[in-house]
């Protein structure tokens, strides 16, 4: 009987996964009816589980094997499956056969993206991302669909969108490497940083919510960018 709570909490951060499948699920269903803007905040919701369900498993030590691999196969459906499809019914299908392979090259490279991570990470988890996140790839094309949506760009700007999920597609399943946030430094020398980078977001956020969020994602994204352009020279000249 002393038992049974100790094998119960390991069914916690697997309840935050299914509810991650759960949100992606609803993503996709809102989407094939038409309420795109529904669908890509679902997406963002399934960011929040997907999120939860690691912290919960380390808080509580129930970290297994079986839930690394729910995990990836949740990461599948509402980070990879569920914005690929977003994408092609919003403005995807408008461009034909493209429009198939640009979300086809989401789902295949968030697959890769996903698998490399599994293969890489062993028992201790990484201080950097190789590659950016499929989560923060899924946020950046359900952002995408909100801006569109909320100021009114007309068709003439698809392409945008094609182009850009283009690019996050292969910045998935790049070298370049992003912070995990996963070991946050909470000493004092940089809490007051820490803080105020925080207040300053949640700030923003709640003044302009689609605004706030697509600043953050681009900073984030940008970030890997800027600090792989600086490396180049470095390495250069090791040469």
């Amino acid at each position: 009987m002393k038992k049974r709570p100790a094998n119960l909490i390991y069914i916690l951060p697997n309840l935050f996964t299914a509810a991650s499948i759960f949100s992606g699920v609803f993503s996709i269903i809102s989407a094939v009816d038409g309420n795109f803007e529904k669908a890509a905040w679902l997406i963002m919701l399934s960011l929040i589980f997907d999120g939860l369900d690691g912290r919960v498993a380390r808080l509580t030590n129930t970290c297994s094997k079986f839930g690394v691999e729910f995990d990836s196969l949740a990461d599948m459906v509402a980070f990879g499956v569920a914005p690929a499809l977003l994408m092609y019914l919003f403005v995807g299908h408008e461009f034909g056969r493209f429009g198939v392979v640009v979300s086809a090259l989401f789902v295949i490279f968030g697959a890769i993206r996903l698998a490399r991570f599994n293969v890489m990470t062993v028992s201790s988890e990484p201080s950097v991302f190789i590659g950016v996140p499929i989560p923060t790839a899924a946020v950046f094309v359900s952002l995408l669909v909100l801006l569109f949506q909320k100021y009114g760009f007309n068709n003439d700007y698809g392409l945008v969108v094609m182009l850009l999920s283009i690019l996050i597609s292969l910045l998935m399943v790049s070298n370049i490497r992003y912070p995990s946030f996963k070991k946050v430094d909470f000493s004092p020398k940089h809490a007051m940083k820490f803080f105020v980078f925080i207040l300053s977001a949640l700030f923003a956020v709640f003044m302009y919510p689609i605004e706030g969020f697509a600043l953050i994602f681009v900073l984030y994204i940008m970030y890997g960018l800027v600090r792989a352009a600086m490396l180049i020279p470095k390495s250069l000249a090791k040469k």
